[in-house]
């Protein structure tokens, strides 16, 4: 990858230029060296590059203004800045105008040579998908427009599933985030497909051979936080018999997820900020910090805004992680692609049961379609497998997919069924309403344990429950 590789250094410090060059001589680099803007311009005129590396402050100019000018003019080149110590503002601009990444002064030369890596993987990346493409016009002489990712990269892009507006916006995000190493802030209901969408990003960039490490924020119990994030030594407080690499550690050279990051208490917001912002991490016990490289995705249900105006996360935090923002809309907002996802799902379901799938009737479908999902795509998935599981034929029908039993406070819904406006069925005058929900739901756990033929597994996954929710239910109604 790095045979032939064309890289171009521009700051007006000759002693600084000098290593960069030497550096990145060292790794096989072809190097043409810049003391300004205008002699940048010049070289880019006149060369075609790989890989771009700009300090922020030149004689002539600003380096952001180079990010913007090979943006327009040279959007295939990836471009990073060195910003001065501390300056994160710097650094989120230059993200935000679409540099592909940044390093601090001092430089550390290892770190360096990560993102120098990173980044010649993308634009080799870029040449195959054209070399691909030329060859494809070439053969077939369509003159058709050359694809812009490689048809893996299509590949990948197909497990979000659906042809609606809203999907179409949402891929072709991903595929320019996926050029990025800049933070991305997730939002979206849950259900969404948030970790999806994290996951496309990763799989689609340059460090898609590497790790991709998911973590629920607000999973992890606040006095074990600083130990996962960031390890710790042997001895360094009780209970640590050994050393132990945390989370940022297991995810060097790939991507952290973030998921719930609105979860995170104070005291380790600040704790992460400082760990993004350095690109290292101390772990607990240890003299010193460690480098790490990793991208940081983050995703939350909630909005930040709000909680950043309570004083309940940290608004430099917040400017930090939502450099750019991908939404995963809910499936309200594409109720079009629900007959795509719903035989998508039926068969994912009916392969991993190892059973024939039935077909959804039409008059099935069209109630799907006129359901409130309020839990999106999982609660969709939840559904067809309760509907698989109650099914007896070779077609699930309307009353399979048990919405108006399953429309209960207990599960977010009115109560009333589907149409909101019916009272509720069987409820005697001196019957509470807890007492009624709680023969309606152990009914209807024997009801799908006679239907999944007292398999509990099977049952639980009809219900839409974990198999120890399950078992806890049968214990606390005595169904044996």
């Amino acid at each position: 990858m790095i045979d032939n590789q064309h890289v171009l250094i521009i700051d007006d410090e000759p002693d600084i230029r000098d290593l960069l060059v030497m550096t990145l001589e060292r790794m096989g680099l072809r190097v043409t060296a810049a003391a300004d803007l205008a002699e940048a311009r010049r070289a880019l005129g006149g060369h075609d590059f790989s890989f771009c590396l700009t300090d922020m402050k030149l004689p002539d100019g600003n380096g952001l203004d180079l990010v913007q000018q090979i943006g327009r003019d040279h959007p295939e080149l990836p471009v990073a800045v060195i910003t001065a110590h501390g300056r994160v503002e710097d650094a989120v601009q230059a993200l935000k105008l679409g540099a592909f990444d940044f390093v601090s002064k001092p430089v550390d030369l290892g770190m360096l040579r990560r993102l120098v890596n990173t980044a010649l993987k993308l634009r080799a990346g870029d040449d195959r998908a054209s070399a691909e493409a030329d060859d494809g016009d070439s053969s077939a002489g369509s003159g058709q427009d050359a694809p812009a990712r490689p048809p893996e990269a299509e590949g990948d892009l197909a497990r979000l599933i659906g042809t609606s507006q809203a999907i179409q916006k949402c891929r072709a995000m991903i595929r320019k985030l996926s050029r990025s190493q800049a933070p991305v802030l997730i939002s979206g209901p849950s259900g969404s497909g948030k970790e999806l969408g994290a996951r496309l990003i990763h799989d689609l960039g340059p460090r898609a051979g590497e790790p991709f490490v998911p973590v629920n924020c607000g999973a992890i119990p606040t006095e074990l936080m600083e130990s996962e994030f960031f390890g710790h030594r042997k001895g360094s407080f009780t209970g640590a018999a050994a050393d132990k690499e945390g989370l940022f550690q297991a995810a060097d050279g790939g991507t952290l997820l973030l998921d719930e990051v609105a979860d995170l208490p104070l005291h380790m917001q600040v704790k992460l900020l400082r760990a993004i912002q350095e690109k290292a991490v101390r772990p607990i016990g240890a003299r010193e910090e460690v480098g790490v490289d990793v991208r940081i995705v983050s995703a939350t249900h909630q909005a930040l805004k709000p909680l950043v105006e309570d004083g309940k996360f940290r608004s430099d935090l917040y400017f930090r992680l939502n450099v750019i923002e991908l939404h995963m809309p809910s499936l309200a907002e594409r109720p079009e692609d629900i007959p795509l996802l719903a035989e998508h799902f039926l068969g994912d379901i009916t392969a991993e049961w190892d059973t024939k799938a039935p077909s959804i009737s039409p008059a099935a479908m069209e109630t799907l379609q006129q359901h409130d999902f309020s839990g999106n795509v999982r609660e969709l998935i939840n559904i067809l497998q309760r509907a698989v599981t109650m099914c007896e034929g070779t077609e699930i029908g309307p009353d399979d997919l048990m919405l108006e039993q399953f429309d209960d406070p207990h599960l977010g819904g009115n109560g009333h069924g589907q149409n909101g406006d019916a009272p509720l069925p069987g409820l005697d005058d001196d019957q509470s309403l807890d007492t009624y929900m709680e023969d309606i739901e152990k009914q209807m756990l024997e009801e799908a344990l006679k239907k999944a033929r007292y398999n509990k597994t099977r049952a639980a996954d009809a219900l839409g429950i974990s198999f120890r929710s399950l078992r806890y239910k049968l214990k606390k109604y005595g169904i044996d």
